[in-house]
């Protein structure tokens, strides 16, 4: 809509042109030609002089709009970049308290179990003084034997005197009080020396199933040793003094040489199969041992998309710098790892995928704790999304009853494993591979495992049983059974 102020201003031209006009006519003299010229010329300058004093007063208004507008995007940069600085700083501070609680939370309990483990200690201590004080007390009939008659008890003073004597002598009673533990170590030992000479580690399978078809997906190998009494050992019988005596290597070694085995056989049968190996972080640590562990794996490296090596949770988080440089020599051999003695939900899947996890196994129990919500940042129900998001597959462990499958189905957990599907099975050779076993045991621990040779696939073969039952037939299948 055109203005009030522009039909005034253009009312004025006009009346100015003609006005100027009459004006030349009447006064001058001017013909009334020349007269309407020289009003239409005054009025194309007045319309002249408008359009360029209007334009050139809008281009002024722009030009400090345009100005006031620059000043307010300069004004709301410097509020962002303070608001973003603020930010920073609280997120920054945020950070820090809760690294620092914690880290003091962390720092506590480990002082907390520190001071279990003293107790714990203490108590054994005690019980071992009081042993070493039988014992003592004992002595003196056992060095009377020839004499008919018993000797007196001790008396009141006797014994006062003797704790007395005990205590003042800390390291007596210790040394009095150990015999017996030594003995049972130094049996342990030697089993373990027999078995690892002889070709007595046996190997248990037990099967890991689908949920919720519980369709066989992988095997664990289980690691028992066959004592002089024809008994077994399990793991966590012999596993602490063959690490304090320091053969483990020899001992995961021919595991590994097992394991490679009977992974060969369920090959045989089934390409799919997959097979969990138990790997003692000892053997990492130990270039020597794990050079022949590296030289048996690079051997059968097309084994590496289905052999998965274990290690205990702990064990995998305290690595140092050689076990690291290690594990990723495992890593670019194709090989991958899996944890387990998870103890709590407060793991960092980035830093077990980095690693070359690609499997945790968790007590069902542990899922299934209601006071664990409280105690994680996480729910356990989304635990199984969240390792699926680097890459790592969640297995339920130590399952004994059908309760807890339908409890962790609602977890979306994809793997199972325990009592409830099958026991772990043993595995025999056959008797006329036993010897030509033992023998490339024997080198493959001594020589290192490019001196064994290749592996045979049908060295591995189930017990039977006369009655099979749908247990067994799981160990059927994992021996390849026909």
């Amino acid at each position: 809509m055109i203005r009030i102020s522009t039909i005034f201003i253009t009312l004025c031209m006009v009346l100015v042109s003609i006005s100027v006009g009459v004006v030349l006519y009447a006064l001058i003299g001017l013909r009334a030609s020349e007269s309407a010229v020289v009003a239409l010329a005054v009025l194309t300058v007045l319309i002249l002089y408008n359009a360029v004093s209007v334009r050139m007063h809008g281009r002024n208004n722009a030009q400090s709009q345009i100005a006031d507008l620059s000043q307010g995007v300069a004004d709301l940069a410097r509020q962002v970049s303070d608001f973003g600085r603020r930010l920073a700083a609280a997120e920054s501070k945020i950070a820090l308290a809760n690294s620092g609680g914690s880290d003091r939370l962390q720092s506590g309990l480990q002082s907390a179990l520190g001071e279990i483990s003293e107790l714990g200690g203490l108590v054994r201590q005690l019980a071992a003084t009081v042993a070493a004080h039988d014992d003592l007390l004992n002595l003196p009939s056992a060095v009377s034997a020839p004499a008919v008659e018993p000797p007196p008890p001790a008396r009141p003073s006797d014994r006062e005197t003797l704790a007395r004597a005990m205590s003042a002598a800390p390291a007596v009673i210790r040394a009095t009080a150990n015999p017996a533990r030594t003995h049972n170590d130094a049996q342990i030992l030697a089993t373990i020396q027999n078995a690892i000479e002889t070709g007595g580690v046996d190997t248990f399978l037990q099967p890991i199933v689908t949920l919720p078809q519980h369709k066989v997906r992988y095997y664990e190998a289980m690691t028992r040793l066959r004592n002089a009494r024809g008994g077994y050992l399990a793991a966590g019988d012999f596993i602490p003094a063959a690490e304090s005596a320091g053969l483990m290597g020899q001992l995961d070694n021919t595991v590994l040489f097992r394991c490679i085995q009977v992974l060969q056989r369920l090959h045989s049968r089934n390409k799919d199969a997959g097979l969990f190996c138990n790997v003692a972080a000892a053997t990492l640590g130990d270039p020597a041992t794990f050079a022949r562990c590296l030289d048996l794996l690079e051997a059968n490296r097309a084994l590496a998309p289905s052999l998965i090596l274990e290690f205990k949770h702990d064990a995998l988080r305290r690595l140092d710098i050689t076990e690291r440089k290690h594990l990723a020599a495992l890593t670019q051999l194709g090989y991958r790892f899996s944890v387990d003695h998870v103890t709590n939900l407060r793991i960092e899947p980035r830093e077990l995928a980095d690693r070359g996890v690609r499997f945790i196994k968790m007590p069902a129990s542990l899922l299934l704790d209601q006071r664990q919500t409280s105690a994680s940042d996480i729910h356990p129900a989304d635990i199984s999304d969240l390792l699926g998001r680097f890459g790592i597959d969640l297995i339920a462990e130590r399952i004994e009853n059908e309760g807890a499958v339908v409890d962790l189905l609602d977890y979306s957990i994809r793997f199972g494993q325990g009592f409830l599907f099958a026991v772990p099975r043993p595995l025999r050779q056959d008797a006329a591979e036993d010897a030509t076993d033992k023998a490339r045991l024997h080198a493959n621990n001594t020589a290192g495992p490019a001196q064994a040779g290749a592996l045979k696939p049908d060295a591995i073969k189930p017990e039977r049983s006369p009655h099979m039952t749908g247990n067994a037939a799981l160990a059927r299948r994992a021996g390849g059974a026909a």
